[in-house]
C-alpha cells in the first residue's frame, strides 16, 4: 500500500511547513485536505512536496485550492511542476 507521510515543522519565523513524502492519491487526498484545514487560521502553511513522487488529479485539484488560500507549495519535483502546470 502506498503512504504518504506528513511531518508538521515549526520554522522559526513561524506559521507551519508540512514536509510530504510519498504520493498524493486516495484517501491521501483527504487526508492532506484534514490536516491543512486543521492548521488554517494558525499562521502561514507551506507544503514542501520535493520528496512527493506522483499526485492524481483530486490531489492536484487539492493542492491548487490550497494555493488560492495562501499555501505556499515549495520544492516540486520536476515531475509534480509539470503535473500541476498540465492540469491547468
Amino acid at each position: 500500500m502506498t503512504v504518504l507521510k506528513i511531518v508538521a515543522m515549526e520554522p522559526p519565523a513561524g506559521g507551519t511547513v508540512l514536509h510530504l513524502e510519498g504520493q498524493i492519491i486516495g484517501p491521501w487526498v483527504d487526508e492532506l485536505r484534514r490536516t491543512c484545514e486543521g492548521l488554517m487560521g494558525n499562521g502561514a502553511i507551506a507544503l514542501d512536496l520535493a520528496h512527493v513522487s506522483f499526485v492524481e488529479r483530486r490531489g492536484l485539484d487539492l493542492l491548487r485550492a490550497l494555493a488560492v488560500r495562501g499555501v505556499r507549495l515549495r520544492r516540486c519535483s520536476p515531475f509534480v511542476a509539470e503535473q500541476l502546470k498540465a492540469s491547468t
